[in-house]
């Protein structure tokens, strides 16, 4: 359940936000400002490459890794193939996760590490199979570190990873897997090499207007802003009691997505799937008409309103980096929710370039699941 009235009481948000979810998604565009400042004290823009790499490959825990290589797939533009390496191990702890390069990586390709976590020997391992196999490493992480020593003993570039004091507030029992604004921290600084490189378009002063964007959304999603006017809040008051399926059209928005879907289970607890269009239509359609349709079980009138929840039924989330084309399929996805009777929630980035798209819908998305995390009940 979701208390809504409590989206609507910026003290009791305060109240309820035990690890700074609000101040971390609210500084992402500080944060891109810090790390960009890293990335230019640690010589990125002196850079000289040869060229662009066969292959980038990124490795690291946590969700950051996962959503480093998608938005590098998406803002690339297919310029350069991006392989995210799945780690192993019996837990996702520090000291028990491996990682290993795929065995056709060598001398031409690029391992870049998103490591928020300075001293997972996992990862320092495998910049040392990196050093063997002649593939050029560069991580983002905290200075000092033992990762930050091994990349450096092995020649490669280690940018520090731009933090803020309350980051120290999710390394107890009980927080969240990473702090909101994680992601940019790790990925400014790749952002500012893949554009050195050749493989998108990254420069100072588009990072600076990055920022402004992230800035500018902060104040409309912001808790002093009511729901009827917010989308962050919006979007969290329709998921609830919902189970999302996260429609998606264009990489941009795909890679948003599957990063809303990690959100929305590692900060609210919430079960979300996300899937992209057209194909979403054909694989999401069956869950449309079974038993999590808008009325496949319809409210029972002798239900306990206090003791027993409402069912959970599905709830389409349409994201789009740009208004829908003659070849679009959001015409399709109305089409299908309306014939299943299924409530529909749209977001469309608004215009910019595509970090400043993806500033949006990233920066919405993670408000959403943050108020759903604060508002929820049990």
């Amino acid at each position: 359940m979701l208390d809504e009235s409590l989206l609507d009481t910026p003290d009791a948000l305060a109240g309820a936000d035990r690890f700074g979810l609000l101040r971390g998604v609210a500084e992402s565009g500080a944060r891109v400002r810090t790390a960009a400042r890293s990335a230019a004290e640690s010589g990125i823009p002196e850079l000289t490459p040869d060229g662009r790499p066969r292959a980038v490959l990124v490795a690291g825990p946590g969700p950051a890794a996962a959503g480093v290589a998608d938005l590098l797939r998406a803002l690339g533009g297919g310029s350069c193939p991006v392989t995210h390496i799945q780690p192993t191990g019996v837990a996702p702890l520090p000291g028990a996760l491996r990682w290993a390069l795929p065995g056709w990586a060598g001398p031409l390709d690029l391992l870049l590490l998103p490591g928020p976590d300075a001293a997972d020997p996992g990862l320092a391992e495998l910049v040392e199979q990196a050093t063997r196999r002649g593939c050029a490493v560069v991580a983002v992480t905290p200075a000092g570190g033992p990762l930050a020593d091994a990349v450096t003993q092995a020649r490669g570039l280690a940018v520090p990873l731009a933090t803020t004091p309350y980051d120290a507030e999710f390394d107890v029992e009980g927080a969240p897997p990473a702090a909101p604004g994680t992601l940019w921290s790790v990925l400014i600084p790749l952002l500012s090499l893949a554009d050195r490189i050749g493989l998108l378009s990254a420069p100072p002063e588009a990072l600076g207007k990055l920022a402004d964007r992230l800035d500018q959304l902060a104040e409309r999603c912001g808790p002093a802003i009511p729901t009827y006017t917010n989308p962050g809040k919006t979007l969290a008051a329709d998921l609830a009691d919902a189970l999302p399926l996260i429609w998606t059209e264009g990489p941009l928005a795909g890679a948003v997505g599957r990063h809303f879907a990690t959100e929305l289970s590692g900060l609210a607890g919430r079960p979300a799937l996300a899937a992209e269009l057209p194909e979403a239509l054909a694989t999401h359609r069956t869950l449309l008409a079974g038993a999590l349709a808008a009325g496949a079980d319809p409210d029972d009138f002798f239900r306990d309103r206090v003791e027993q929840p409402a069912a959970l039924h599905a709830r389409v989330v349409l994201l789009r980096e740009e208004e829908p084309g003659p070849l679009s399929a959001t015409r399709a996805a109305q089409a299908l929710a309306g014939e299943r009777d299924t409530a529909l929630s749209e977001l469309e980035a608004d215009t910019g370039s595509d970090l400043e798209k993806a500033a949006e819908l990233l920066a919405t998305v993670d408000f959403a699941a943050v108020y759903l995390a604060l508002a929820g009940t049990e």
